[in-house]
């Protein structure tokens, strides 16, 4: 169902707390962010409006402050970068929760067996990780420079983020004893210091996940898009 563009809730929910996106703001960049995203919805039929775009579109006029470079650069985002993720069966993104799933338990086994044992999903706790970018999630500095990656090496970025976190953070997961304790570690472990240390953070990324070549994730791509298939 192709959506033409985000209603006024989608709207007031984009950074709320930022003062260029308030209402009395002049200019007020929720016009700014309207257009992008209604223009986008018809640059791009196929995937139209989804929610969590408001939130890539706001961040890139936040940066280029240019409705025009922030439309081509959404653009490259979502029909380049991260195929399928905002398309309306999300298959891109179900698939890619998945693969971090896989990738987890190859790399740190301890905390995808912990996962298994309690039945909690990787959708639960990961899913705005990948729908925002990590938007909201890690400290705006940090998130400029994963995005630097993300633009420069693909989509492979999102997955080292995410095994870095999981892998420094490994013991403090492995505390948790029940379902809702495991999502309440989830969400404590993209705070403190780790992330607020942006550069130390990017090098970490780049040697805390090991090897990680675009042929392991297509492959584990490949047979989690069937799984996810399967389940719809």
């Amino acid at each position: 169902m192709w959506h033409r563009g985000p209603d006024e809730a989608d709207m007031n929910r984009t950074f709320p707390d930022n003062v260029k996106f308030r209402k009395t703001a002049d200019p007020c960049l929720q016009h700014a962010l309207y257009n992008v995203l209604v223009a986008y919805g018809h640059h791009n039929k196929a995937v139209g409006y989804c929610q969590g775009m408001n939130f890539i579109a706001g961040y890139l006029i936040l940066i280029t402050k240019n409705e025009e470079e922030s439309f081509w650069l959404l653009d490259a985002l979502i029909g380049r970068i991260l195929p399928d993720y905002y398309s309306p069966a999300m298959l891109g993104l179900k698939t890619d929760q998945e693969v971090l799933g896989e990738l987890v338990k190859m790399k740190v086994p301890a905390v995808a067996e912990l996962m298994e044992r309690h039945g909690v999903m990787w959708t639960l706790v990961v899913s705005r990780w990948f729908i925002c970018l990590f938007i909201d999630i890690l400290p705006v500095e940090t998130v400029l420079r994963i995005w630097d990656c993300l633009f420069y090496e693909g989509s492979k970025i999102i997955f080292r983020v995410a095994l870095t976190l999981i892998k420094q953070n490994q013991a403090f997961i492995l505390e948790a004893t029940n379902f809702p304790d495991i999502c309440d570690k989830f969400k404590q472990i993209t705070k403190g210091t780790f992330v607020t240390e942006c550069h130390s953070f990017m090098q970490k990324i780049f040697t805390d996940p090991g090897s990680l070549s675009m042929a392991t994730i297509n492959k584990l791509r490949e047979t989690c898009r069937e799984k996810v298939l399967s389940q719809g």
